[in-house]
């Protein structure tokens, strides 16, 4: 139990907003299902996460880049600003509309997202351009990652709030990454699938 005068760690906001990450992912595998039934099962998983990928830069970034262009996250009162309040107890730059993190949100909810339902696409048809988007996707996520933390780590990091281990283990490094270990992963698959398609054609022509 918190002692007197300390914050409640766990609140139904807390236990609301993670349920909403686990349902975004539900959906993610369902969709996944869906329409990747021909995919093989490496490529059923990619599109559970381009899926999940694209629903978390649609329904939740894409909200909170308008609320903190037209005011921001602290003083807006719907659902998901209460969502965001929950992560700015573990980085307080995305309660007050920071120029770094609105600048490189907006950036992830138009290009990312949009490329995240292009390498659906590119996936599902077998298009030649697959892996040409999807490195590129990933290099932008990764980015987005990098410059999400780095300038907040060269002046001593004091947005962020490490006292918990649900704000530090859960809220920052979870949370933020997957987003390096899973892109980290496709361009790996990548490297490997380009690398076979260019062996490929000197085998058969010897």
């Amino acid at each position: 139990m918190a002692e007197a005068g300390e914050p409640v760690l766990f609140t139904k906001v807390t236990v609301y907003s993670l349920l909403a990450c686990v349902a975004q992912f539900a959906v993610g595998f369902a969709f996944a299902q869906k329409w990747g039934n021909k995919c093989s099962a490496v490529d059923r998983w990619v599109l559970v996460w381009l899926f999940y990928d694209a629903i978390v830069h649609f329904t939740l970034e894409g909200p909170f880049v308008y609320m903190s262009l037209v005011g921001n996250v602290a003083t807006s009162d719907n659902l998901l600003a209460e969502l965001w309040k929950e992560y700015g107890k573990a980085d307080e730059r995305w309660l007050y509309s920071d120029p770094t993190i609105v600048s490189l949100e907006l950036l992830t909810v138009v290009l990312d997202g949009s490329l995240a339902l292009l390498l659906v696409y590119a996936i599902i048809k077998d298009k030649h351009y697959r892996h040409f988007v999807q490195i590129t996707l990933c290099v932008c996520e990764l980015y987005g990652g990098w410059m999400t933390f780095c300038p907040d780590w060269l002046i001593g990091s004091p947005n962020l709030n490490t006292s918990s281990w649900l704000y530090l283990w859960v809220y920052l490094v979870f949370f933020n990454g997957i987003w390096v270990v899973v892109p980290g992963l496709l361009l790996w698959q990548s490297w490997r699938d380009l690398r076979r398609m260019h062996q490929y054609p000197k085998k058969k022509n010897r």
